[in-house]
């Protein structure tokens, strides 16, 4: 199972949605959706301190067993040396457990050789994939093909809408 994770943000609430799904589906199998109060402060270069701990109250929802793949809207890694950004902290947070893939939809300037653009339907924009806990290569791969005929695939549409609706 796949869940794609999105996390939107109010005055000092946020709320996380997940999408699960299998890889071939058009349709998610299940939504899941966590309010949190009294979230933290963003702090540029260290945005995962806002939004690890929601995805992580998020996935108590869930029996994290059953997920082999957790999608996320941003960065697995802040830099090309792999400095740790959101993605790759929550890989450490799951235990190394489940791979942890970022669909980020704008470039960030410190990240080149450790992302795949990906290209999707007539979109002249990339989708910046990063991935941990496995292969770059297939990450792009399986995210290209997800279903969807624009930029953005369906299911992480579907999430990002979600954390924007009442």
């Amino acid at each position: 199972m796949v869940v794609a994770i999105d996390v939107g943000y109010g005055t000092d609430s946020a709320k996380a949605v997940g999408v699960l799904f299998d890889w071939a589906a058009e349709e998610n199998h299940k939504i899941i959706i966590e309010n949190i109060e009294g979230i933290e402060d963003y702090i540029p270069g260290s945005f995962y301190l806002r939004e690890l701990p929601c995805i992580m109250a998020l996935l108590k929802l869930v029996d994290i067993t059953t997920i082999n793949t957790i999608i996320i809207d941003g960065y697995v890694y802040v830099d090309d040396a792999h400095t740790y950004g959101l993605g790759a902290k929550l890989w450490e947070a799951l235990g190394g457990k489940v791979e942890v893939i970022g669909a980020a939809k704008t470039r960030y300037h410190h990240v080149s050789k450790s992302v795949a653009e990906v290209f999707r339907g007539e979109s002249k924009n990339p989708l910046f994939v990063s991935a941990i806990g496995c292969n770059l290569e297939q990450a792009a791969l399986k995210i290209q093909n997800m279903q969807g005929q624009h930029r953005i695939p369906t299911l992480l549409k579907k999430a990002d809408s979600l954390t924007r609706s009442d």
